[in-house]
């Protein structure tokens, strides 16, 4: 056992007492089913806590079994998960629920959680630990924070040799008792969410492990973890338009790959046009501009690339491509978030 390893192994007595005293009461905390855990796990992927609470309620109250949601409608499941994002969660959720329901159940080992759709390392060891009791590491930015803190470890944690050497230092100071092993992993992740935070420096007055802190103790704490610097994202341009036809805003379907796969969006063509050209792309797909009604600009940035939107809301008419669906209400198609800007404003339309 090296010397960090060696500061690490006293941590899990203060580190659980802690967090049996302080911990946040989360509805997946007060369960075993490895259900609640695996959705509750795949819906914070990139997500705050705040956040998930209304779509995990909301989405067991749909699917309150593993089964419910192997045999649920995808255009249910896509409208359930409307607005948090990263939509190829909620494909692989439903694609690992259809393989657990024929198998009988879930694995439950690391191993075995592994080989479901959608589950990674750190998803595999957090339903491992807490649903089955298996020693197994979860190691999410949170305890990547804490560990390089507490170890004074400047190593890069976007690089995956830095990350396996925190896994495996965690996975050796691994607590022995059952109850102990399944809020291990919730409770190094609680303690970086809530007083090792990010973006800020760290509440070291409030930590359990301050005493036992390298980096608190050397003076380095805030400027760890180290991260290599961010590429900077791609912008790309497009033109929006919320077409409005006897009282209906027409709709259609992404493609079935790629960003936002599947998903309904209003339509839209690449670049920032004018009025003019805007007005020839609307006559492109067989309709003819009636009375131009809003003008408006919008923005969103995903992970790598970042739209900048010009939306133009118009009355046509005309019959318009095939692929184009005229709804008079957007209560049953899921339209993700990017447009959540022009989703107000075609609502807005509506009613009026």
């Amino acid at each position: 056992m090296n010397e960090n390893t060696m500061n690490l192994s006293r941590l899990p007595p203060p580190l659980l007492a802690w967090y049996r005293k302080s911990a946040r009461d989360l509805p997946w905390r007060r369960t075993r089913d490895p259900y609640r855990i695996w959705v509750s796990e795949i819906m914070l992927q990139q997500t705050r806590v705040a956040a998930v609470l209304g779509y995990y309620a909301r989405f067991l109250s749909a699917f309150p079994t593993v089964e419910a949601l192997a045999s649920a409608p995808e255009e249910q499941l896509m409208k359930l998960w409307e607005g948090l994002g990263y939509y190829s969660r909620a494909r692989n959720l439903q694609r690992a629920a259809k393989l657990v329901a024929d198998r009988g159940g879930f694995p439950d080992t690391y191993q075995g959680l592994l080989e479901l759709p959608g589950i990674g390392d750190y998803t595999a060891a957090a339903v491992a630990s807490a649903a089955f009791a298996r020693r197994e590491a979860a190691v999410d930015g949170n305890v990547l924070r804490c560990v390089t803190r507490l170890t004074d470890d400047h190593g890069d944690i976007t690089g995956p040799r830095t990350k396996k050497n925190i896994r495996a230092q965690v996975q050796e100071i691994f607590p022995e008792a059952e109850a102990d092993i399944r809020i291990f992993n919730q409770a190094l992740m609680e303690l970086g969410a809530t007083v090792c935070v990010p973006n800020g420096p760290p509440k070291c007055l409030l930590c359990p492990a301050r005493a036992l802190c390298l980096g608190r103790a050397r003076g380095t704490a805030e400027s760890l973890p180290v991260k290599a610097p961010k590429k900077s994202r791609r912008v790309e341009e497009k033109t929006v338009f919320l077409l409005l036809r006897e009282g209906r805003v027409a709709l259609r379907k992404r493609p079935e790959a790629g960003l936002l796969a599947g998903l309904w969006e209003f339509p839209n063509v690449e670049g920032a046009l004018d009025e003019p050209a805007a007005a020839e792309a609307v006559r492109a797909w067989g309709l003819e501009p009636k009375a131009w009604k809003n003008r408006l600009t919008a923005r969103h940035i995903f992970t790598h690339v970042e739209w900048r939107m010009t939306v133009y809301t118009l009355e046509v008419t005309g019959g318009g491509p095939g692929d184009f669906v005229w709804v008079d209400s957007l209560e049953h198609h899921a339209v993700p978030s990017a447009f959540a800007r022009c989703r107000e404003e075609a609502e807005r339309a509506l009613r009026e």
